[in-house]
């Protein structure tokens, strides 16, 4: 059986993969009122979770995802991510998928499923207007420069939600771009990662090399072809 971690990335043509048939990856984020999650912590853990599906042996070779999987990547790689809490959440859970935590935020994800095949449990959650903030007192500190960290767009203003899907997409990019051997040292580190925003300095230099850059197709809330996130693995800097 072929494992996910000798997996190679996808090099389909975009144009291509627009005339195929359009799959999505589902994300739920639980969303308790009284207990919210932490904005930072969401999105890292929402990359975290994406990484972890990616990782999972049910994805590759004869698992019971690969065949979804395989047609999610021949076409566009799309992430939804919806808020559930309560019953929602519960009745999420019953599905196939992984679950992820985080410091305060739990993440689940669901193998791909067809752009119009929501199976009613997730159909029903609200995918609009996911806003999360972090403490107020809070700082975020310097991340460990041995860390991969994603770096967000300072220019932009995107959801909660959105941006957990980026954050995934960053991810992502980063995996497709390891080797197999880096790849098993990060999921052994349970995907450690940070999320933070660059300066606007850092922002230029970030996105004028050779890192994994997000691309947004611009479907919703921003821009076609913005740049979004920056995947920062220290294995993808140069030289390394």
């Amino acid at each position: 059986m072929t494992s996910p971690f000798d997996a190679p990335s996808p090099a389909a043509d975009p144009v291509d993969r627009d005339a195929r048939p359009q799959y999505v990856l589902p994300l739920v984020v639980r969303l308790e009122k009284s207990e919210p999650p932490a904005r930072t912590d969401a999105l890292a853990t929402s990359a975290r979770a994406v990484l972890t599906f990616l990782a999972d042996e049910r994805v590759s070779g004869d698992g019971e995802w690969a065949e979804a999987v395989a047609a999610w990547e021949d076409a566009r790689i799309r992430k939804v991510v919806r808020r559930a809490r309560g019953g929602e959440w519960r009745k999420a859970g019953e599905l196939p998928g992984i679950t992820v935590t985080g410091g305060s935020a739990e993440v689940r994800v669901f193998p791909p499923i067809p752009l119009d095949g929501w199976p009613k449990e997730l159909a029903k959650l609200q995918v609009s207007g996911t806003e999360l903030s972090d403490p107020e007192d809070w700082q975020p500190p310097a991340p460990d420069p041995e860390l991969p960290v994603l770096w967000l767009n300072p220019e932009l203003e995107m959801s909660a939600g959105k941006t957990m899907a980026q954050t995934g997409h960053a991810a992502q990019l980063a995996w497709w771009q390891l080797d197999g051997t880096r790849r098993k040292e990060w999921a052994a580190n349970g995907f450690a990662l940070a999320v933070r925003t660059a300066d606007p300095d850092r922002w230029a230099e970030l996105t004028s090399g050779d890192l994994p850059v997000v691309r947004d197709a611009g479907f919703t809330e921003i821009a076609p072809g913005s740049c979004t996130v920056v995947a920062d693995h220290p294995a993808l800097r140069r030289g390394r």
